[in-house]
């Protein structure tokens, strides 16, 4: 084997130079001052490492995570999407009926650009086709998120919304996001209660004004 060749005194320094006092490697170099500074310091930095270990491993989870809901709750947040889903389809079907079967009758929305509806009725109403329309706006709601209490028949409801332009695969020409309350009653879950903000738009969905 070629190459570098070591001294009978190398690997002995080697090892005398590993066992070198701290105080020989480090403290020599410092000024007085910063070694005071460092002797202060340095145990409380440590106690402060050794608090904030502690705490997160008692916590058992980092701060960011959220515990997952219960099973009931997971049934519950299930079947709100698949109420919000089907009424999405009947929507796009044009079934106005359908549609209401979703509302409680006291159902109160405030709309994209501001408008207030009170009353399944006066809901229905805006889903009418306007006569003469060169063409219709079809609404879908997408929820993002969705929040049961455990100790209420409620439950909280938030996401985005858009309008389609002619169909539920038209472009979209006013987009947004939305909340709603929904209540439980008689093994149902309704929808009580929406609040709609527009948020962009494009083509004729930006000729509507909102209001002041």
């Amino acid at each position: 084997m070629t190459g570098m060749r070591f001294s009978p005194g190398t690997t002995k320094d080697l090892l005398t130079r590993r066992r070198l006092p701290i105080d020989s490697l480090t403290w020599k170099g410092f000024p007085m001052v910063a070694r005071e500074r460092f002797v202060r310091v340095a145990p409380i930095a440590l106690i402060v490492a050794a608090s904030v270990f502690v705490a997160g491993c008692s916590s058992g989870r980092s701060p960011s995570t959220s515990p997952n809901p219960s099973s009931g709750a997971s049934g519950e947040i299930t079947a709100i999407r698949a109420a919000r889903v089907e009424q999405n389809r009947a929507i796009a079907a044009g079934d106005r009926n359908r549609v209401a079967e979703f509302w409680t009758d006291d159902v109160s929305a405030r709309r994209g650009l501001g408008a207030a509806v009170a009353g399944r009725q006066a809901y229905l109403e805006i889903l009418q086709p306007i006569a003469g329309a060169k063409s219709t706006v079809v609404y879908q709601r997408i929820p993002v998120e969705i929040e049961v209490s455990d100790r209420w028949p409620l439950a909280f409801e938030t996401g985005t919304w858009a309008g389609h332009l002619g169909n539920v695969n038209g472009p979209d020409v006013v987009t947004g996001r939305y909340s709603a309350q929904w209540v439980k009653r008689d093994n149902r879950w309704l929808i009580r209660s929406e609040v709609f903000v527009a948020l962009s738009c494009s083509q004729s969905g930006c000729d509507a004004q909102a209001l002041p």
